[in-house]
């Protein structure tokens, strides 16, 4: 198109953005190609539109503007600098953009956009690449969004802490954990509940137990995070903010810090003593040292290399050893079952149903439903294990949590049911009542099995127990180091954290060299486990969530967790009767 000669072109009313009677400024119009003369164009008040002739002015008067191939993209000052169309309002700017953005400042006139190839471009700062559409608020938005963030804050003691040191956890390592947790040497007994309950009973009361106790996991998923932002990462701290401190001191400390020393206890006693059944297995007769390692050796072995694991800071840190313990606890299981099933029942079984209504009858099955009860640990760590995830308002921990809390238990249902079912069916009433599968297998099998497999077994035994010592040993780690913070306000050195943790594990070694029997003592522990475990979180779902009155959820947790309590009642009674009828034999200090 040519340019438009002076004469015709007609004069163009442009309003400012002000009202009234204003004073007139000008507009330079370039013709087409950036030669011949320029014209200015008048701005006229809105008040009253007045047109004026264009008036002529030589090239020489106006600045010249930069060669382009298109025409220049002009608007009035006042829009083009209005903040909500600039690029970056109010967030930090590349030291680029902070030049540009003080001299369009200063300067009103339209700032002319030249094309510019990709190789000229100047490089930006991460900062700067803000989308267009951010407004004004976008900084004061920013900022209270991570002040709502779930997540501690610098100066947050629990950021000090092995539980909640390091957030950066996701719903693989909350199935480590929960698996690993999960999944134990207690599950070795569940055989011997059902030749108490029988095939009817045992079936149904271990499938009532599993989803029940699935039902509290959920629960406690729920509960980590309340209304107002307060993330719950220890089961204590859930527990006394449901229930207060006293009722902290009197009903939650014992049961809990029980599950977590008494089976660090309890570990130690199952992994030394598997060690000294690998060590016979291999050598036979034919060892040439003629004084083998005592009972109370092979534990000391086990706690050195439970011990020096038990070095790695957090608990997120763990989540490789969680990893190698959860595939070694499914592959002992595995093999138990499998190997019991294919080497067919042992001669002359038989299997024993609950036909009696006396008093030793009933309390026998109270005392095994309490084995099956302990059989399904690991809720105690279940809050910890959350603690490790990131959480915010908008992606929650328990998304993830209970995802990976899925995937841990349904690896957990298909190892326990056939564990019980097929042991019960290979062994009956003869699998023995201590040590359960493990001790079944070695007596009936060692000699028609491959010493490869009794090997490997006992090796995942150990090992699932050495993995296990570490984060059942957390909860303990984490109060000892708390203690510390709060009395000096600073972080645990590691020369502290290191002997604290050694303290503990040889702690727990002299009680399994004092208490060796502590294993004979199944369906007592699991009565004291029990409203850990299937009781408080219903209790605490109603304090805390307080749902509303006479509605499912308030019938489902009461009801669940009256009888979760008056199980616990019975089924201790019904253990120190067990205990006082049958006998344990006691040896203090003898392996």
């Amino acid at each position: 198109m040519a340019p438009t000669p002076p004469a015709a072109v007609s004069s163009l009313p442009i309003a400012s953005r002000g009202g009234g009677k204003a004073e007139m400024n000008s507009v330079p119009i370039t013709p087409k190609g950036g030669k011949g003369e320029i014209y200015s164009a008048p701005i006229t008040p809105r008040g009253d539109l007045m047109s004026l002739p264009i008036t002529p002015r030589s090239s020489a008067m106006a600045p010249t503007p930069p060669a382009m191939t298109t025409p220049p993209v002009t608007a009035p000052p006042s829009q083009f600098q209005s903040p909500s169309l600039s690029r970056s309002p109010l967030l930090l700017e590349s030291p680029n953009h902070q030049q540009a953005s003080t001299k369009s400042t200063k300067n009103h006139t339209p700032t002319v956009k030249t094309p510019r190839s990709r190789s000229s471009l100047t490089p930006r700062s991460r900062l700067s690449l803000t989308p267009s559409f951010i407004t004004p608020l976008g900084s004061p938005v920013r900022k209270i969004i991570r002040m709502t963030k779930l997540e501690p804050q610098p100066e947050d003691p629990d950021n000090w802490l092995p539980i909640t040191e390091s957030r950066n956890g996701n719903a693989y390592y909350a199935a480590f954990h929960t698996l690993c947790s999960g999944i134990g040497i207690q599950a070795l007994v569940l055989p011997v509940a059902l030749t108490i309950l029988g095939w009817n009973w045992g079936i149904i009361s271990l499938t009532a137990i599993f989803f029940w106790q699935l039902y509290t996991l959920w629960l406690l998923v729920h509960l980590h995070e309340s209304v107002d932002g307060t993330r719950y990462s220890r089961y204590l701290d859930l527990f006394t903010a449901a229930f207060g401190e006293k009722a902290t001191k009197y009903l939650g400390t014992a049961p809990i810090m029980y599950l977590s020393a008494g089976t660090c206890v309890a570990l130690i006693i199952i992994g030394g003593s598997t060690m000294k059944l690998i060590h016979e297995t291999i050598c036979g007769g034919t060892c040439s040292n003629p004084k083998p390692l005592t009972s109370a050796e092979w534990y000391l072995v086990f706690t050195c290399i439970a011990v020096m694991f038990s070095q790695l800071p957090n608990l997120n840190s763990i989540a490789g050893v969680s990893l190698v313990g959860a595939v070694t606890a499914v592959g002992y299981c595995t093999i138990m079952w499998a190997v019991s099933i294919a080497k067919g029942r042992v001669p002359g079984v038989t299997y024993v149903h609950l036909t009696d209504s006396d008093f030793s009858s009933v309390f026998g099955a109270l005392n095994a439903i309490g084995i099956i009860v302990f059989a399904f640990r690991g809720h105690n760590l279940l809050l910890e294990i959350q603690g490790t995830m990131p959480s915010s308002e908008k992606y929650p921990s328990k998304v993830p949590m209970w995802r990976g809390v899925k995937i841990a238990y349904l690896m957990v249902a298909s190892c326990l049911f056939p564990l019980a079912i097929g042991g019960y069916w290979a062994y009956g009433h003869m699998i023995p009542k201590n040590g359960g599968m493990l001790s079944a297998l070695f007596a009936f099998h060692s000699k028609d099995t491959s010493k490869a497999i009794l090997v490997i077994t006992g090796l995942f035994i150990v090992i699932n127990a050495v993995c296990s010592f570490q984060i059942y040993g957390m909860p303990t780690f984490d109060d000892m180091e708390q203690k510390y913070t709060k009395k000096f306000n600073k972080a645990c050195p590691w020369k502290v954290r290191v002997f604290s943790r050694l303290f503990f594990g040889f702690l727990n070694y002299f009680i399994a060299v004092a208490l060796p029997f502590l294993g004979s003592l199944a369906g007592l522990i699991g009565g004291l486990a029990l409203p850990v475990t299937l009781a408080y979180p219903c209790f605490m779902w109603i304090s805390i969530k307080k749902p509303k009155r006479r509605s499912a959820m308030w019938y489902t947790n009461w009801g669940l967790g009256l009888l979760g309590i008056a199980l616990t009642c019975l089924i201790i009674a019904a253990g120190l009767y067990s205990v006082i009828e049958t006998g344990v034999k006691v040896k203090f200090f003898k392996p």
